[in-house]
């Protein structure tokens, strides 16, 4: 164990109580940059257009409540089935929309995964003001274009049933019924609050003439209030699943508004400003009891795995449980690491690396070269942030 890398050694026998460890040469961790980690909770997964597409199991929950509320009445079951699917596909063309459209302002989505109130597409960038405003709007327009499509093909063949009559599903009114879920789909997206594609919009807009901070944080506040009423329209008339809606939106707006304010305060800040550089290491030939030693003895939580100055991967706090109780305390850290942890340059944007400093991959190594130099963990990020924010508002005051 040591406080930074150890410097290059002779070749030599490891010696760990009860074992002898040859001290050959790791592979090293790939020179390849990770790809950006899948958003947790996600089953299941296909490609449209190069783009994965991931179902989260929250969604998949709603799909099999909505295929059981629909069964029965003067609806068969493979209409509701259809009925569902339609919807299903409608949320999706709705989400490629704003990736086509992203794609001819070059910026790639990571990928696409399925909530209960909709898709979320992953870009590998934030995009300017007028570009957000275009792929923002985009998604609603696609509903709003089979919305139509679908009212124009029951009218030429004279079909319309009243409004009233589509609360009871039947096989006759399919068409009429998927056509008004898109057109909901339409109005509900285009609301002028955070997340929804309409806060978007209204951040574009605000943008063009205010800081992006302001522009930001009115959206954001807009999709607050927005599910505060909804939610307590929905407790009022024992609705929960506009209460669950409320939530979501809700939380959306605030991570939203979180991550912009945080992009913003590391603007043109680079990464070794936010690193950890007193920070501890492990040897690849140390156990799993050694590791959990170090990590009740210091107050960090993942360690960098080292074969002499070359890292061979990094093993956190998860992982070392997992081995634990898998293969015991004996077992070789360098079993239980990853091999190929998140790397970035300490000279990279900070503002850059924040999207990648989450889930599972909350700590990266910060690589000068091949020499590490630091530690990037979500948790000094976000102290690195607070600081920051309290600075400028003493600057502000001041200024004053």
């Amino acid at each position: 164990m040591s406080k930074r890398p150890a410097a290059p050694a002779l070749s030599r026998v490891i010696i760990v109580p009860g074992r002898i460890v040859p001290d050959t040469p790791l592979s090293p961790i790939s020179d390849d940059k990770p790809k950006p980690a899948p958003i947790s909770g996600t089953v299941g997964m296909f490609r449209i257009f190069g783009v994965p597409v991931r179902l989260h199991f929250t969604f998949i929950l709603l799909l099999i409540f909505l295929v059981f509320i629909g069964v029965g009445g003067q609806q068969s079951g493979a209409t509701t089935a259809l009925y569902v699917l339609a919807l299903f596909g409608s949320v999706l063309l709705h989400e490629i929309g704003h990736t086509l459209v992203a794609r001819h302002y070059g910026i790639q989505t990571i990928e696409i995964v399925m909530f209960p109130i909709g898709g979320v597409s992953r870009p590998e960038r934030v995009p300017k003001a007028r570009e957000e405003f275009w792929i923002a709007i985009s998604g609603p327009l696609v509903n709003a274009l089979i919305a139509a499509a679908l009212f124009a093909w029951v009218l030429a063949r004279h079909q319309f049933v009243p409004i009233h009559l589509l609360r009871d599903p039947t096989d006759a009114n399919l068409a009429e019924r998927i056509g008004a879920g898109n057109f909901l789909l339409f109005i509900f997206n285009l609301l002028p609050a955070y997340p929804m594609d309409g806060g978007r919009v209204l951040r574009s807009l605000l943008a063009l003439f205010k800081p992006e901070e302001d522009a930001t944080r009115i959206a954001a506040g807009a999709g607050q209030v927005l599910a505060a009423m909804v939610g307590l329209f929905g407790l009022l008339s024992s609705n929960f699943m506009l209460v669950f809606i409320a939530m979501f939106i809700y939380i959306g707006a605030s991570q939203e508004g979180a991550a912009v304010r945080g992009r913003l305060l590391t603007a043109g800040v680079p990464v070794r400003a936010a690193m950890i550089t007193d920070f501890r290491t492990l040897s690849h030939g140390q156990s799993i009891r050694d590791a959990g030693n170090l990590l009740l003895a210091t107050s960090q939580h993942d360690f960098p795995v080292m074969h002499g100055d070359s890292v061979l991967g990094l093993l956190t706090r998860a992982a070392l449980v997992r081995a634990m109780l898998a293969e015991g305390p004996d077992a070789y850290v360098a079993s239980a690491m990853d091999r190929n942890p998140r790397r970035f340059s300490p000279d990279a944007p900070l503002s850059d690396v924040l999207p990648d400093l989450s889930g599972p991959h909350a700590c990266a190594l910060v690589m000068d070269g091949e020499r590490l130099v630091g530690l990037l963990t979500a948790e000094n990020v976000s102290a690195f942030i607070l600081l920051r924010q309290v600075s400028q508002q003493q600057a502000r005051i001041h200024a004053h």
